[in-house]
């Protein structure tokens, strides 16, 4: 029986490490390469075709959704297993729309990751009990100066959020496009298209609705 092929996309290396041993005690499970950020994680992805990713969220560069939305256009194929410490109802509600396999929680994970990938690699979807809570909950209203701000998040295109992340991170065109692997001028282009979208004209005031729709946080 041939084994799943997993690559870790974390930016903590011991937890890498940590993950690495707890999957070689399964038989069926073999870790083929890991990622310390979610550039790297579509690179090593692509390099190397592993069935499942487990995928972590805040990571530096491009986060873990901005890479699960290149992974699904580049490597629709491909599993990802969304493995934080994060059970926010926007982040879930975001990776399920991406269209992930799997949601779990890091503090809960443990014994129960081996079967997880098992059951993401079947064709399941896999939700931690607390992501299922929250995924299930009706939306909550949206009030004051907020308002109609994640339905203005999600008229960008996948691109177009993965520039919000990275300029909100502070990175350059130049940065953003060697990150992505476009143009300057195309990096600037949809820089200046998801600013008209969000009706907003300064860094400073992206980098505010980023951390007001969780796609930055401050640590």
């Amino acid at each position: 029986m041939s084994r799943i092929r997993v690559l870790i996309a974390d930016d903590h290396a011991i937890l890498r490490e940590g993950l690495r041993a707890l999957l070689k005690l399964a038989d069926d499970i073999e870790v083929v390469g890991e990622a310390s950020d979610g550039r790297e994680a579509v690179d090593r992805a692509l390099a190397l075709g592993p069935d499942v990713v487990l995928m972590d969220v805040a990571m530096p560069g491009l986060g873990g959704l901005e890479a699960t939305l290149e992974l699904r256009k580049r490597l629709p194929s491909v599993k990802i297993l969304v493995l934080t410490q994060y059970e926010d109802r926007e982040y879930i509600r975001r990776f399920l729309q991406a269209g992930v396999s799997g949601y779990i929680l890091k503090r809960s994970a443990g014994a129960e990751l081996a079967s997880s990938i098992r059951a993401v690699q079947r064709g399941g979807l896999v939700l931690d009990p607390e992501v299922a809570k929250e995924a299930l909950r009706e939306p909550l209203p949206q009030a004051g100066p907020a308002s109609g701000s994640a339905s203005l998040y999600d008229t960008l295109t996948d691109r177009e959020k993965q520039v919000l992340k990275l300029v909100a991170d502070g990175r350059s065109n130049k940065e953003v496009a060697e990150l992505l692997g476009i143009s300057v001028k195309t990096a600037m282009s949809h820089r200046e298209n998801l600013m008209e979208k969000l009706g907003v004209h300064s860094r400073t005031e992206l980098i505010k609705f980023a951390l007001r729709e969780g796609v930055i946080t401050i640590e």
